[in-house]
């Protein structure tokens, strides 16, 4: 080997923190961070069993005719025997009406002396939309006074037409009100009479004809107090409008707005426990909203910003979960934070 000859320079490691291995580096992370976030997008999550429905309330359930754009339950006499009703409700809002009557159903309450608020036990309400305004509805209704104020001598004075359907004895208020005794405690209420025929001469299975309601239903997880599923888009927009109306930033941050289906139930017994499951067309459609109705949340919980300190303790209880197509909602509020929330009232 010739004395001036040089050895051979030993070449350069790659370095992964500059250069084209920095940008080899980010491409790697990125990549794998895509690739995390899209196995999150499209992977079932667990979640919460839901309560079976009672057989009496599935049978009923099963008779409802057609389609429904929303089905609404209120288990008004368990709510009444919670703890949070007897201890944290006022006696003002107990005695307050459960919903505004059509003038016609109103003179008739109130003609037989029917408070709801403490009359009726159990209301299972179906709607139906008809044209591009009208809508019909089918209200089932349980109360153990019902037969001692709304007795068939009575009905017949304020009725205008009696009629036989399916077996039952109904009378029509008016032409757009119509009423029939099902038993001693139960009674259905209609503004449509296709409807209660519809109910009362069932044809076929609400479950088979309905699936996507029924599938909504399954999704409303506590079935004692209240719950209520929408498939219809028009009522479920109505719905989020109202369960966010008092946060303009959450009512239209996003593509909240694009929800299609919405399910809620909740339960009253050592305080409230509420589950919402909103349904969007695609698991990446409820991912971004989950992820900017999360984001928003938590920023409102911060100290500083214009949430009231009552607002900010309630957003703390709250947990939002992306569940395939699904934006799950939950809530667990203890009797103790609204006893707290009601010493703090009346030291003021």
């Amino acid at each position: 080997m010739p004395h001036d000859a040089l050895p051979e320079a030993t070449p350069a490691k790659r370095s992964l923190k500059k250069g084209a291995g920095l940008l080899l580096s980010m491409s790697v992370i990125g990549t794998l961070c895509f690739l995390s976030v899209v196995l999150w997008i499209n992977w079932q999550k667990p979640r919460l069993q839901p309560e079976p429905l009672s057989a009496e309330l599935r049978a009923i359930i099963d008779r409802i005719p057609g389609k429904s754009d929303a089905l609404i339950y209120v288990g008004l006499k368990d709510i009444r025997e919670s703890r949070l009703w007897k201890e944290i409700i006022p006696d003002s809002l107990k005695q307050a009406p459960l919903f505004k009557p059509q003038e016609r159903l109103g003179s008739l309450m109130k003609a037989a002396k029917i408070n709801p608020s403490q009359d009726l036990d159990t209301l299972l309400v179906t709607f139906k939309r008809h044209g591009y305004k009208e809508q019909n509805f089918l209200a089932l209704a349980w109360g153990g006074s019902f037969s001692k104020k709304l007795p068939k001598p009575f009905l017949k004075t304020h009725s205008t037409t009696v009629e036989k359907i399916g077996g039952y004895q109904c009378y029509a208020l008016d032409s757009t009100l119509w009423i029939c005794p099902l038993g001693t405690r139960q009674i259905a209420v209609t503004n449509n009479k296709k409807m209660l025929e519809g109910f009362l001469v069932p044809t076929g299975s609400f479950y088979q004809r309905d699936s996507l309601t029924a599938r909504l239903i399954n999704k409303a997880v506590y079935k004692s107090h209240l719950w209520f599923a929408l498939p219809s888009a028009a009522w479920t927009t109505g719905a989020l409008q109202s369960l966010t109306s008092t946060n303009q930033d959450v009512k239209t941050l996003g593509n909240l707005n694009r929800i299609q289906h919405l399910a809620l139930s909740v339960k009253f017994k050592d305080g409230i426990e509420a589950q919402s499951e909103w349904l969007y067309n695609s698991p990446k459609a409820a991912w971004f909203a989950s992820t900017f109705l999360w984001g928003a949340v938590r920023l409102s919980e911060l100290s500083g910003t214009r949430t009231g300190e009552p607002t900010r303790q309630l957003l703390k209880k709250i947990e939002i979960q992306q569940n395939l197509e699904s934006v799950i909602i939950h809530a667990n509020l203890p009797l103790k934070f609204f006893q707290t929330a009601k010493q703090k009232k009346q030291a003021e």
